[in-house]
């Protein structure tokens, strides 16, 4: 995982715990299969892919209402 997308990435989502949960599950997803959102390169791993894809906005964090949830 290159250090330069973290701070690129961390600048997108602020907070570090949502940033970590995103880049851990979109890595999961790319793991077990799932196709790139952005043109890759052989020597990008799947974290440096899932941080690429926040920096470029094709992931992003959706917040949920908790009441609207609910109903």
């Amino acid at each position: 995982m290159k250090s330069d997308l973290v701070e690129k990435a961390s600048e997108i989502i602020s907070d570090p715990l949502v940033l970590i949960n995103m880049v851990s599950k979109r890595v999961r997803q790319l793991n077990s299969g799932r196709s790139p959102l952005i043109p890759t390169r052989p020597s990008m791993g799947a974290a440096d892919i899932a941080l690429t894809e926040i920096i470029e906005g094709k992931i992003r964090v959706v917040v949920v209402d908790p009441a609207k949830a609910e109903s």
